[in-house]
């Protein structure tokens, strides 16, 4: 067969357009620069076209269509070593790079560069994978020649080489081979910065501040350069980070990216007024930026300016009208509502989202505040139409469906609906102990200790289904040995929780022994004056003779939580 190699290699190229491959990412794409112009084909070699070659060509080829890269990518390698042609090596190269196979890719890229040495392209990528691999020694002459030859674009090559070195694990091998490669560039700015920057990987803050000084010194208006030496300074000197950037952006008020991070650098040093002064002169250069006028909201929300934080998110929102951002501006002017409080205003925001990231939160938020006002019916329809993405948010919302049926006295609908949920997530915790605590409610006592048991035996170490269980029985004063053993479990667990130190509490008081179960009570009411551990505690108090104490409990804690059944249980009981 007389074919040559050259219409095989075309109709390769024919075929790659038809399915075009991922751009290799030269060293030159990290400074967002043109690749050089290739240089002239060099020689090709002389290779007659035979069956085999031909069967290769148009396996390589078809496996490349069907999606098989690797099987495409060793093809187009044997070729290159069997025909030793430029134009094999270098598609062998690609396919070996978009099939991510690190030890061909190099072998192809090195056979390129050897068989078309003016190629810097290929010179590039080779130097990209010896450097990003960790093969600095190896890198060291390709990388002298590359910078050698390119005289124009030293700047961006030392701004590429630090991309490629923030791969590389040794980082002191990193900056000690960076050093050795820029000593001969003493006045390239870029060379101080990507020193810098290899620096502060290898924990040499003092060095590193030395080089972003050099590299601001050499290019003053460079923005990289004063934001790496701000950021640098933040960590031990924040208000000198601070007016750096300032006298920066006094001389070159342009630099936007230099204003956005000042800007963000005072949110993080928690200084709100200056961070939203400073957003505002981004946001005179960006008028139709939506993210700036949001975040300036979002500071005044912060500082409590609520009217002053929804004028400006309402003013956002006039500009992002059909784009992403309006969902969430809708959101937070929906909790603005709510906190002032506009219920109905919140509500009308919500409803306003009706896709994206803030659809489910704002479903949720929905279906709270109906159910704040009394519209259970309402709440759960929309509960049912939340859109959940996993099954996470499916648990949460038959939880807190359940809650919202709990709220309103409806007891075996909620035990109903937190079945269900058992049926499909069997195993599930929370469902498992809400469920158990709705059959407690119920007095369907067999199968609320089943439900923790349950429970135990997949968490064991879960103190809340200890407690719980211990104190079922303690307040149905039943098999109080065993409660106690169960309470005691739980408080050896979570020593300092109040629910678990008022069950202990009242497990003493089962036992007779007040002195111990009023030092718990007390420890469990300190912590949080629930209603619940205050009607205990003075239950125990009037057992001990000390009523005044015990009645002045009941009597602020019923203050505090007006009509409270435990509480008003208590006071029509002990009260004379």
């Amino acid at each position: 067969m007389k074919t040559s190699i050259f219409s095989v290699l075309l109709f390769s190229l024919l075929a790659a357009c038809a399915h075009p491959p991922q751009t290799l990412p030269a060293a030159a794409d990290a400074a967002n620069e043109p690749l050089q112009a290739e240089a002239p084909q060099p020689v090709l070699p002389e290779i007659e076209l035979t069956d085999r070659l031909l069967y290769e060509f148009l396996l390589g080829d078809f496996a490349a269509q069907r999606g098989r890269p690797e099987i495409a990518a060793q093809v187009y390698l044997d070729l290159a070593r069997a025909t030793l042609d430029p134009r094999v090596a270098r598609r062998a190269a690609q396919l070996t790079f978009e099939a991510h196979q690190y030890n061909q890719s190099l072998e192809a890229f090195r056979l390129w560069q050897q068989l078309e040495p003016a190629s810097p392209l290929a010179k590039q990528m080779l130097v990209s994978l010896l450097v990003s691999g960790g093969k600095l020694e190896e890198a060291l002459p390709h990388v002298t020649e590359l910078l050698a030859s390119d005289a124009q674009n030293t700047g961006h090559t030392f701004v590429n080489l630090y991309g490629l070195l923030a791969r590389v694990q040794d980082k002191a091998a990193a900056l000690a081979w960076l050093t050795e490669v820029a000593r001969p560039y003493p006045q390239v700015g870029e060379a101080h910065w990507a020193l810098a920057q290899a620096a502060a990987a290898a924990n040499q803050p003092e060095l590193a501040l030395n080089e972003a000084q050099q590299a601001s010194g050499l290019r003053p208006e460079w923005d990289l350069a004063v934001m790496l030496r701000a950021q640098l300074l933040q960590q031990s000197q924040p208000q000198q980070a601070s007016a750096l950037l300032q006298k920066y952006l006094a001389v070159y008020p342009a630099q936007q990216n230099a204003r956005l991070f000042h800007a963000r650098m005072l949110l993080e040093q928690q200084q709100f007024i200056p961070a939203r002064e400073e957003f505002s002169r981004l946001q005179q250069q960006r008028p139709d930026n939506a993210e700036i006028a949001f975040a300036i909201a979002m500071i005044s929300l912060q500082l409590g300016e609520l009217e002053r934080a929804e004028q400006e998110l309402r003013a956002a929102l006039a500009g992002t009208s059909g784009k992403k951002d309006e969902n969430t501006l809708h959101f937070y002017l929906g909790q603005l509502a709510e906190a002032k409080p506009d219920d109905s205003a919140a509500l009308a925001h919500y409803r306003q989202i009706k896709a994206g990231e803030r659809f489910y939160d704002a479903r949720l938020r929905v279906a709270y505040l109906l159910n704040k006002r009394g519209q259970v019916a309402q709440a759960r329809e929309v509960l049912q139409h939340a859109g959940p993405g996993n099954d996470a948010q499916r648990v949460q919302l038959l939880l807190i469906e359940a809650q919202f049926l709990r709220e309103a006295a409806q007891y075996a609908e909620s035990y109903k609906v937190l079945n269900r949920g058992l049926a499909a997530f069997p195993n599930q915790p929370d469902l498992l102990y809400q469920t158990a605590l709705a059959a407690d409610k119920l007095k369907q006592y067999d199968a609320f200790e089943q439900l923790i048991r349950r429970l135990i035996k997949i968490e064991p170490n879960n103190a809340h289904a200890y407690n719980a269980l211990g104190y079922g029985l303690l307040e149905r004063n039943v098999r109080i040995k065993e409660a106690m053993e169960l309470v005691q479990k739980a408080y050896g667990l979570m020593p300092d929780d109040a629910a678990i130190l008022d069950s202990v509490g009242w497990g003493y008081f089962r036992l007779n022994d007040l002195e111990q179960s009023v030092a718990f009570l007390r420890r469990a009411f300190a912590a949080n004056p629930d209603p619940e551990i205050a009607a205990h505690l003075g239950e125990v108090l009037w057992g001990k003779g000390e009523r005044d104490e015990a009645q002045a409990i009941w009597r602020d804690s019923a203050k505090a939580h007006p009509g409270n059944p435990v509480l008003q249980d208590m006071l029509r009981r002990f009260q004379p």
